[in-house]
């Protein structure tokens, strides 16, 4: 049954609706009690006719279309970044505001990176007004490491700072799920395995490189980190020195970083900077980040431990949700927008 918020608010339209971040992102909206009336799941031919639950009701998913698009005001795209590009303008000619999660309009000037945890992080306000068409999220990653810097320097000034990104294979979508598992199974039978996706072996295995029949790269991934890592911050806290390696797990980014700071505090006075909203700290063995630990959560999971050489030095073992924080991101993006578009009203 729609509350009414839903029964006065705005229609959405979610393409990529039966990817791992469409599906991920409809919870997120449904959880979140985003104001739409209407929610229309759209994706490619593959995935036409898929059934799913959209606000208690039973919904098909339908071809993406100028006249699927007609009177919706929000759009998100969490498809590839390839069929984002396709489309996006489609959407946008027909009026709606846009929300990417594929990472395609990043380099767009009129879809900013935006997260609003670092905005708020920041004290910023986000400069949305009735000309604002579209943003781009943040890669998850990047979120995670600017606002463990921005929280870090609190008590004593950045000196230098390292952070390693654990890959999960989640953010290739369920192809990539498919060949990890397919991978485990086919080498457990002593089978030959497929490498269709990363051209190379990821099942018990850390890569810090693709296959070269892959069409994907590690190093672009990591260049988008960075980037957006620098969008995120300006000059409010350094940029890490990066690295990217591709995890044998399905979900979940990890990290390990390692920050050095200017002066010597206590191990509880840095711990107790990074916790707060979005962080959550763990001491317990059994509470320690991890991609088991974290699944499903909104939080950052993060545990701390001094340096053993440099008595200046943290080191940091965090995990995030990838596809919550992505879709958690895009939800709290709508909503920046939807705080200048009058209700149930294309622009």
């Amino acid at each position: 049954m729609k509350t009414e918020n839903q029964k006065w608010g705005f229609r959405a339209a979610i393409i990529g609706a039966a990817t791992l971040k469409g599906k991920e992102l409809k919870d997120v909206l449904e959880e979140r009690n985003f104001p739409a009336m209407d929610i229309k799941l759209l994706d490619d031919d593959e995935s036409l006719g898929q059934l799913d639950n959209v606000q208690d009701e039973v919904a098909f998913v339908q071809p993406v279309g100028r006249d699927q698009l007609d009177q919706v005001d929000f759009t998100f795209f969490a498809s590839e970044e390839a069929f984002t590009r396709r489309n996006w303008k489609m959407a946008r000619d027909a009026g709606s505001a846009i929300v990417d999660l594929s990472y395609a309009l990043e380099t767009e000037m009129n879809a900013p990176v935006r997260s609003p945890w670092i905005d708020r992080e920041l004290g910023r306000q986000a400069q949305m007004n009735l000309e604002s068409t579209a943003i781009s999220i943040a890669h998850p990653a990047a979120i995670v490491l600017a606002l463990l810097l921005l929280r870090a320097q609190k008590p004593a000034a950045i000196r230098s700072s390292i952070a390693t990104v654990f890959e999960p294979v989640s953010e290739q979508g369920r192809r990539g799920m498919d060949e990890l598992h397919e991978q485990t199974v086919n080498l457990l039978s002593f089978q030959q395995m497929p490498t269709n996706v990363f051209a190379s072996q990821v099942a018990f295995n850390m890569v810090g490189r693709y296959g070269q029949g892959s069409g994907l790269t590690l190093e672009s991934v990591e260049r988008r980190i960075g980037s957006h890592i620098r969008k995120l911050l300006g000059d409010r806290a350094p940029v890490p020195s990066l690295m990217l390696l591709q995890a044998p797990v399905f979900h979940a980014h990890t990290f390990s970083v390692y920050i050095e700071l200017e002066k010597n505090i206590s191990l509880g006075d840095f711990s107790q900077a990074l916790a707060g909203e979005h962080v959550e700290v763990t001491r317990a063995a059994e509470d320690s980040p991890s991609n088991v630990n974290v699944a499903g959560k909104d939080e950052i999971l993060v545990a701390v431990r001094r340096d053993l050489v440099h008595e200046n030095g943290f080191w940091i073992w965090a995990a995030v949700d990838n596809l919550r924080l992505a879709a958690i991101t895009a939800v709290e993006c709508a909503t920046v927008l939807a705080a200048v578009r009058p209700h149930g009203k294309v622009q």
